[in-house]
């Protein structure tokens, strides 16, 4: 049970906890398709993104979505940054130049902004989901359990 009321805004249960004021809703789902659809950065790397923080930020919700991250170590560039959107989440204040120098061996100084908006935007998100206790039953998007992923 979530810690709110959901609201009739919206089609998600994320969007009903965030729409009792349909406004917020409104441009929080325009700037979540901007992110996502007027993006320079590739699609897959976004949501290895995505599904790396959802488990650090433990939002349930946002876990089964997608599942564990699906990447190979090797895969350089996703790595770097799933690492630098970790590191976000457990503590940003730690991040540093080098982690930024990092980053630039794969991403331009606009990608590098790109990424960090995203990453900013998906860890508020995540927090909230967390947050209103928005649990794995009302992903309706749902491809994993929760308890196939311990």
């Amino acid at each position: 049970m979530t810690r709110i009321k959901c609201s009739e805004n919206g089609t998600t249960a994320f969007e009903k906890l965030i729409g009792h004021n349909f406004e917020i809703l409104k441009k929080w789902n325009e700037l979540d398709e901007t992110l996502w659809k007027n993006s320079s950065l590739d699609e897959n790397l976004l949501e290895q993104i995505r599904r790396t923080m959802a488990f650090e930020n433990g939002c349930e919700y946002c876990i089964v979505k997608g599942g564990k991250p699906d990447f190979n170590k090797s895969q350089l560039k996703i790595s770097t940054a799933s690492a630098f959107a970790e590191l976000f989440c457990k503590d940003h204040r730690s991040i540093s130049e080098a982690h930024f120098e990092m980053l630039r061996e794969y991403f331009s100084d606009e990608e590098i902004s790109e990424l960090c908006v995203f990453i900013a935007f998906v860890n508020s998100s995540q927090k909230l989901g967390k947050t209103f206790n928005l649990t794995e039953d009302l992903q309706k998007n749902a491809v994993k359990k929760m308890s196939e992923l311990k």
